[in-house]
């Protein structure tokens, strides 16, 4: 069959891809569509064609899904900050938990039952609690857009709120709006900075504070689960996961590449009373050995909370061959999660017991997910 962008089509949508595309097909031509419904029909202009698929924008919802509700933002379908406003709540998360399931069964062999149901965020919207404006000069109008970029180009979206951001920080857009950047091309982070805790401006903290105590308790059971006396820290940025877990083992210690977060995970251990551990500044490839040494492996767990990019191979094979109790795998990003759940239990070094995914961001294709591994004994 022969296609061509700006052609007209009519699809009947099969699934959501990971990445929040719709799935239609024109026999074994697969068409991906944003901002659909599973079992929606919908007209479709073809904007990219390859050999084996296409990509279109949505023209006209031709049979509406009963999932399908109004977007709650007037930038919702330019913006590309949201990806499932158009969909109910409950039908997000069914959405997510499938598309996890499916995610870590093709890229990691892993048995779909081990995924959890998606953990719900108790605020849908007006969650974020950190966000980036972009600033960009808009030369046929002759003004500066401010915004965010949008979902179909590399453009910025003037935007003048965001549903998903803190109310607070909807009151900052205004302000930046009121004395924007000098120029394009600069950015502009709004951030409320967490109760409690020390954070550089350019360190990492969960940005979102309503689901963030349920993120906490999982980890925690899990760790209770695995019966360990020690924690090592992988990752640790402020030391957010050490300090809130420090009660719950006899000794722990962290480990992060930014000097700054661990200025700051000292100031915030003095701060919470966690003075049963240290925390050290280095790449987790160089330091990981030496604290792995400090603790009994049948003892410990050790938690990883990595970039989106993942663990890297080194730190992978140091576990491996320590073989510590336990390991806790946070992470934003299913698809390295996935690639290294399964480096991880291949040869049957650790046993995958559970994957909880947890809603932390709400209308967008993310999710945050935790694993819990567990060292399987060799006699």
């Amino acid at each position: 069959m022969n296609f061509s962008a700006g052609q007209s089509v009519t699809l009947t949508i099969t699934d959501i891809a990971f990445g929040g595309e719709g799935v239609g097909r024109l026999e074994a031509f697969v068409v991906f569509v944003p901002f659909v419904a599973v079992g929606e029909v919908v007209e479709a202009e073809l904007t990219e064609v390859k050999k084996h698929f296409a990509r279109a924008r949505l023209v006209r919802v031709v049979q509406a899904s009963p999932d399908r509700v109004t977007p709650a933002c007037r930038h919702f379908g330019a913006c590309g900050g949201c990806q499932y406003q158009h969909l109910d709540y409950a039908a997000q998360l069914r959405m997510k938990h499938k598309q996890v399931a499916d995610l870590f069964q093709r890229l990691g062999g892993i048995d779909p039952a081990v995924v959890a149901p998606v953990v719900p965020c108790p605020a849908p919207y007006g969650y974020r609690n950190r966000i980036m404006l972009r600033s960009q000069w808009n030369k046929p109008e002759q003004r500066l857009n401010i915004g965010f970029v949008r979902h179909d180009c590399g453009l910025v979206e003037d935007v003048f709120e965001c549903q998903i951001a803190e109310p607070a920080l909807n009151a900052e857009i205004a302000r930046v709006r009121r004395h924007p950047p000098p120029k394009g091309g600069l950015k502009v982070v709004l951030r409320i900075p967490p109760e409690g805790w020390q954070v550089p401006p350019d360190s990492f903290f969960q940005n979102n504070f309503h689901l963030l105590p349920q993120l906490v308790a999982t980890v925690r059971q899990f760790l209770k689960a695995g019966g360990t006396r020690h924690l090592v820290d992988v990752y640790c940025g402020v030391g957010f996961f050490a300090i809130e877990l420090a009660g719950d083992v006899e000794s722990f210690a962290g480990v992060e590449y930014d000097r700054m977060a661990i200025r700051a995970a000292q100031a915030n251990a003095r701060t919470h009373g966690a003075a049963n551990g240290e925390f050290v500044a280095g790449s987790a490839e160089e330091k990981l050995p030496e604290l792995l040494a400090r603790f009994t492996p049948e003892a410990t767990t050790v938690i990883l909370d990595p970039p989106r990019k993942g663990c890297l191979p080194p730190t992978i094979e140091r576990l491996r061959q320590t073989r510590p109790a336990q390991v806790i795998y946070v992470s934003c990003h299913p698809a390295t999660m996935a690639r290294d759940l399964n480096a991880f239990t291949a040869d049957g070094v650790f046993e995958l017991k559970q994957v909880v995914p947890l809603d932390m961001f709400p209308q967008t294709q993310h999710i945050e997910c935790v694993a819990d591994l567990r060292g399987i004994v060799t006699t």
